[in-house]
């Protein structure tokens, strides 16, 4: 049986049997000695209570993040060592009530990515490309370098969004919402509040000002818009070859079989060559990627394309109970439905990054590395080399969830690293061409003129280093980082775990 066909049907077992991860603390299974602990009383010594309320919460927290949490050893409050005094374990939740004070302040000083959700339908659609949207994606940027003023400037606009389609284009620059002037003290509640609909105000940029141009488009957020993650997939001719252009903009493993019918165009039309557009693609699934990486290539099935590296614990767990589970192979099949993938057996991929491209992105990259040569044209990397479980708090080993609360957490639970162990790019994977993406001459995407496509397709016909002209308004120092763009740098695995199935084989 092929490798990554036994891997799967081992997580989907798993999946049956429990379906994300945790503990729970609930009245309803209070017999259980993990979720009833003993605590000081001013009536006696030795009464026995249970974490109730918001309680549960904390303790699902700590719970799930000392068994699960990449740096638990290194995090002195996650120390296996605080749960076996249960009176001073209660003590020391009831000093932390707030769930999302707790959850962050247990993150170590190195973990930039983990979040906690207190609503888990909004963590599940956020992964699976959900969310409220207008279909506006843009840059935030000061308007000058000593004024709180900010302007934001169009990156691209979503397919089928309530964007799509009017009076507004990538490289617009808009400076107000609703008449009132975006500044650093109001942008987040008037672009990210919970107004569903705004007006944007439009203005030019020339000689150094901004110029109001009189241009104002309305724009409604959908509940739950859908995005689609293949912004962007045609063939182009170059120099009478044809040349593949994918510009995937998020992982998303419900996206494979659209992901392998480009492919089955790609191959249909021979291209020589492919250019896989990043740029603003945060991450997302692993399967996905390791399912597009192996549509690249073919030849290279049933090797291995990555290997995880968790904590201590969970790798003695893996390597006693299941070894397969910490690599990840190459495939020749999409593990949904076991159809046949459309490769194209390359030896050679083109990659367009910028400070955006992270987790999955940059795990494609580097596990194609020692197999095929992999060009990275733009900018350095986000350096997220490490990925994430979701963490629900189950309270019984079926898949049932705690009823008196919907928090999930989405926790870094592993290293990820190559076919040759390599995986120390926390500070980010540096181009062979190195070009910013100008906020002053972004260009079509699609089109070869657009500067950072122009550069990829200058590597491909070995024409000279393509060197942009000088712009005005490229001082990617002043960015503002874009609160949607943090979320959206992950890497996750798909299949789910319940905390209570792994205790209740080390027990």
């Amino acid at each position: 049986m092929k490798k990554t066909m036994k891997k799967f049907e081992l997580l989907f077992l798993l999946l049956i049997f429990a379906a994300s991860s945790i503990l729970s603390c609930s009245k309803e299974v209070d017999e259980d000695p993990l979720t009833t602990v003993e605590t000081a009383s001013t009536d006696t010594d030795d009464a026995t209570i249970s974490l109730e309320g918001d309680l549960q919460i904390s303790d699902f927290i700590w719970q799930g993040l000392n068994y699960f949490y990449y740096w638990q050893e290194r995090v002195p409050e996650l120390a296996d060592t605080k749960i076996l005094d249960s009176r001073a374990y209660a003590q020391y939740i009831n000093e932390n009530a707030d769930p999302e004070d707790f959850f962050y302040n247990l993150r170590h000083e190195e973990d930039r990515f983990s979040w906690i959700e207190d609503d888990y339908e909004v963590l599940e659609n956020n992964l699976q490309g959900v969310f409220a949207s207008n279909g506006l994606k843009f840059f935030l940027i000061r308007a000058c370098e000593d004024c709180n003023e900010v302007v934001g400037v169009v990156k691209y606009i979503l397919k089928n969004s309530d964007a799509d389609g009017k009076n507004i284009k990538r490289g617009d620059i808009f400076y107000a919402v609703n008449s009132t002037t975006l500044t650093v003290n109001n942008y987040y509640e008037l672009l990210y509040g919970d107004s569903m609909s705004y007006t944007l105000d439009f203005t030019t940029y020339q000689d150094n000002t901004f110029t109001p141009n009189g241009i104002s488009v309305a724009l409604t957020k959908e509940e739950n818009f859908e995005s689609d993650p293949i912004q962007i997939a045609k063939t182009l001719n170059i120099g009478g070859n044809p040349v593949g252009y994918l510009m995937y903009n998020q992982f998303l493993y419900a996206k494979g079989a659209a992901l392998n019918a480009v492919f089955g165009d790609f191959k249909s039309q021979g291209v020589t060559d492919l250019i896989l557009d990043l740029r603003y693609n945060g991450g997302g699934s692993v399967q996905n990627c390791i399912e597009l990486a192996s549509m690249i290539t073919g030849q290279f099935n049933e090797e291995i394309f990555s290997q995880q590296v968790w904590n201590t614990k969970l790798n003695a767990y893996w390597q006693e109970r299941d070894p397969e589970r910490l690599t990840d192979y190459f495939t020749n099949e999409l593990s949904e439905g076991n159809t046949p993938l459309n490769s194209l057996n390359l030896t050679r991929l083109y990659v367009i990054t910028t400070s955006e491209s992270a987790s999955a992105s940059e795990l494609l990259i580097n596990g194609l590395a020692p197999h095929i040569e992999v060009i990275q044209i733009g900018e350095l990397t986000v350096g997220k080399n490490v990925g994430s479980i979701t963490v629900y708090d189950y309270v019984d080993n079926l898949g049932t969830k705690n009823p008196d609360h919907k928090y999930a957490m989405q926790p870094i639970t592993f290293k990820i690293a190559n076919s040759e162990g390599f995986a120390d790019y926390a500070n980010g994977l540096t181009p062979n061409v190195e070009l910013d993406e100008s906020l002053r001459n972004l260009g079509t995407l699609g089109e070869i003129t657009e500067p950072l496509l122009q550069a990829t397709v200058n590597q491909i016909t070995g024409t000279a280093k393509y060197v942009p002209k000088a712009v005005e308004m490229s001082h990617r120092e002043l960015l503002i980082k874009d609160p949607e763009m943090l979320r959206g740098e992950r890497m996750y695995i798909d299949t789910p775990f319940n905390l209570r199935d792994f205790m209740g084989n080390d027990n």
